[in-house]
């Protein structure tokens, strides 16, 4: 697959991990993929660069796509009350209301934070490596609610690393 145009400067390097679908109660809900730069190890997802680009098979309104963000991070420990309404503002700031085949693409930063595009256009940075971290749990960290896609999204990578190997 090729590099989406957003990636080619934000991540120049990167190649396509793993991807997926996300069913929620028969609904499809978006396509995931994982784009990872060279060294990019599983095990420790948080500590290389990366992108997230889903692709919506419906409409969401962006502050219920935030708030099921802000649900989803709760889900990886607890945040103080000021934290979590800190976060859900920026993210209703930041979130489009997306339609069937709209794209929100998410490029971590390790230690620095997140950017966000749009339908291959810059659509925001939220510059606070807790956050950036705790959003991208979501989908790789071990306390998703969704491990078969975290699984999808990684397996690929496990598959190829020299550990995996007999």
């Amino acid at each position: 697959m090729t590099l989406p145009p957003e990636l080619q400067s934000a991540l120049p390097s990167a190649q396509r991990a793993g991807n997926t679908r996300l069913r929620v109660w028969g609904f499809d809900v978006y396509d995931a993929s994982l784009w990872v730069t060279p060294g990019f190890r599983p095990e420790a997802w948080e500590q290389g660069a990366f992108a997230l680009d889903l692709r919506y098979l419906r409409a969401f309104d962006g502050a219920d796509i935030a708030r099921r963000s802000i649900d989803e991070m709760a889900r990886t420990g607890p945040m103080p009350p000021s934290q979590e309404a800190a976060w859900l503002r920026t993210m209703q700031s930041i979130f489009p209301d997306v339609k069937k085949g709209d794209r929100i693409v998410g490029v971590y930063q390790p230690g620095q934070g997140a950017r966000f595009f749009f339908n291959s256009a810059p659509h925001g940075e939220i510059r606070d490596a807790a956050f950036a971290e705790r959003f991208f749990a979501i989908w790789l960290g071990p306390r998703t609610s969704e491990p078969a896609m975290r699984a999808a999204l990684l397996m690929p990578l496990r598959a190829a690393s020299p550990a995996a190997a007999p």
